[in-house]
């Protein structure tokens, strides 16, 4: 008997595991192959947009994703930096080998916690809840709870041109049976489909015909921990490339487009929005005369590189004639070829916002088997998943994100809330207060709870409870630092095209001009403040009006969020739309701020829940 089975090694397996064992869990970690732990099947690269404040976040809260990042890095880059700070983030170009063999270590180093090579035929259950898991051999292991990060895993075939064969991703052997054992159990399953491009030898490419796009030329990372010596310097950093599409490339794709798994019938789920097959972009973005195409070395240890935004299903024949139409490629070799994977999810409207199933006790769901895409959103999702399944076993409330802590709190509320029948991409648009979920601050909005449930250790805490100590002091201090009209300041701002002083101004004051640094402000001040502090009191002094506003909207939110709604009848609610008691009584929200984001559910319907609900208190009153 263990306390939690994790069954699945990859980026959401990886995290559940480390945080139950880590709150002092018995865990064991189910894969079919050790060295196949946290592999990158696709894109080799962890961040991007919204993806990298994710990554900040799990840190924040005690995972593993960031530091693996920040160490096996090839680049690394800041996106968005012309931009204000709510969608600036970190994306970091990965050794795919080194960054597995980084997690595979401290899996295997972890104290509680045993990895253990199976195939897991079925997840067993009795009065709705489960007790273990039968493997392929037919041992059975027992149990108290499970969190399921199976990936595109469940019954997954690869499908190219007019084939399909059963195989999980890289040619892994695919999980048959276990989808059709939790069907058995009346869990709800869709098809779901997403692909990965092909990989070229890296000495084929001419890299004179292509656009080289160097990393970011200043210290970033992923990971409050990771030191300045710990990262590669700028010149030490690989570069990437980017290419686009031609006529050729378009003519070739239309004239086959029937030979595409895509487009021939043979695919049933349905693929990615936001990062389609080159052949869905094509026809989707008829009026666009080229598309990028980022060349993205995958490791050290390997001669390839990734063709990032080519995706396809096409044969293998016609796929050699695309690849060699991209400028740069025209006389590529292949390596691997694209594929699409179909495979089996849930439907994440079964789950509650701790991510155990509604109706089955002590099972938990994390990753792309909730119907979502990408490493990160996998990695948040599984850190959450073991937390709650942690907090469970020792009787303790769940730890719920709300929409205006984290994008982890967005990505999750938006799958039980909303559902998808598509693979779901986190995006910055996504969040309503996402001047709040910043890049920077992603340690002042966790980093307590982090510590709290028992995964931030006491280092890491006194560390940010020091840095904050450091912002209020040098921000008082800011305040009282007064310029006057004659101060030599005003050469610095007459050198940066700034307007200068008419009358007395403190230092925090001329921080809310644009452009206006402290690094700037430093020589006329005696004040040695880190990089990091400075940086943060800036964003919060410049953007103060929009933050504070933004503040005001989320604590509407939060008394939303604090009317629960237990075991409500709502067909004896009078005055419901028909299409909001249909959707009321489906999806069964927690709360009524849950209630109110719940498509088809009007202002109308939320104000019938609110006078219901004094009512009922009345009542008991």
């Amino acid at each position: 008997m263990v306390d939690v089975i994790v069954l699945g090694g990859g980026h959401a397996g990886v995290e559940a595991a480390l945080a139950c064992a880590r709150m002092n869990q018995k865990t064991m970690l189910c894969t079919m192959h050790i060295n196949m732990i946290a592999s990158m099947p696709c894109n080799p690269s962890v961040g991007g947009p919204a993806k990298g404040i994710v990554v900040r976040e799990i840190d924040a809260l005690g995972g593993e994703m960031g530091k693996a990042a920040d160490k096996t890095a090839l680049q690394l880059k800041m996106l968005n930096t012309n931009k204000g700070p709510g969608v600036q983030s970190l994306r970091v170009q990965s050794d795919k080998i080194a960054y597995k063999k980084y997690m595979q270590n401290v899996c295997l180093n972890t104290e509680n916690l045993e990895v253990k090579e199976c195939i897991v035929e079925k997840i067993n259950f009795q009065d709705n809840k489960v007790t273990g898991i039968t493997l392929s051999d037919g041992t059975v292991i027992d149990c108290k709870a499970i969190v399921l990060t199976s990936g595109t895993f469940m019954s997954s075939n690869i499908l190219v041109g007019h084939t399909s064969r059963e195989s999980g991703p890289e040619d892994e052997p695919t999980t048959k049976n276990l989808s059709q054992s939790l069907r058995d159990q009346g869990i709800r399953t869709f098809r779901l489909k997403t692909g990965t491009p092909a990989r070229i030898y890296t000495d084929s490419i001419d890299f004179s015909k292509v656009e080289p796009q160097p990393g970011t030329n200043d210290f970033v990372c992923f990971s409050y921990d990771t030191k300045k010596e710990d990262v590669l310097a700028y010149e030490d950093q690989w570069v990437c490339h980017l290419t686009y599409t031609s006529p050729f490339t378009h003519e070739t794709i239309k004239n086959n487009l029937q030979k595409s798994a895509m487009y021939s019938g043979l695919v049933k789920g349905v693929g990615p929005r936001y990062c389609p097959s080159i052949e869905d972009k094509i026809v989707r973005f008829s009026d666009k005369e080229r598309h990028q195409i980022f060349l993205e070395p995958e490791s050290r240890d390997l001669e390839t590189t990734y063709v990032q935004g080519f995706s396809t299903s096409m044969p293998h024949d016609v796929q050699e004639i695309m690849l060699r139409s991209l400028p740069g490629l025209e006389n590529c070799r292949i390596q691997k070829y694209a594929y699409a994977i179909e495979y089996d999810a849930i439907d994440p409207l079964q789950l509650k916002p701790s991510l155990e199933l509604r109706d089955v006790e002590n099972l938990f769901c994390a990753g792309q088997i909730n119907g979502t895409s990408g490493y990160e959103e996998a990695a948040g999702q599984g850190l959450m998943a073991g937390i709650n399944a942690s907090l469970k076993l020792q009787g303790k409330e769940p730890l719920i994100l709300s929409r205006d802590e984290a994008y982890i709190g967005v990505l999750i509320d938006d799958l039980v809330t909303k559902g998808t029948k598509e693979p779901y991409r986190l995006l910055t648009s996504r969040a309503e207060y996402r001047l709040l979920l910043r890049h920077d601050n992603a340690d002042v909005r966790l980093s307590e709870k982090g510590y709290a449930v028992g995964l931030l250790p006491q280092t890491r805490i006194e560390k940010f409870r020091k840095k904050q100590q450091d912002i209020q002091e040098f921000t008082e201090k800011l305040s009282t630092i007064r310029f006057t009209p004659k101060s030599e300041v005003n050469t610095y701002l007459n050198e940066n095209g700034f307007d200068t002083l008419h009358d007395g101004m403190s230092a925090l004051e001329l921080l809310k001009r644009p452009g206006v640094t402290i690094k700037g402000l430093s020589p006329y001040m005696d004040l040695e403040i880190s990089e990091e502090v400075a940086k943060q009191i800036e964003i919060e002094t410049k953007y103060e009006g929009y933050i504070v506003k933004a503040k005001k909207e989320a604590q509407k939110l939060q008394s939303m969020e604090k009317l629960k709604l237990v075991d409500i009848n709502y067909d004896e609610i009078e005055n419901l739309s028909l299409e909001g008691r249909q959707k009321l009584k489906a999806i069964q929200p927690f709360t009524v701020g849950q209630a109110s984001r719940i498509s088809g559910i009007n202002p109308a319907d939320i104000s019938v829940l609110l006078i219901y609900l004094k009512t009922q208190a009345e009542k008991i009153d």
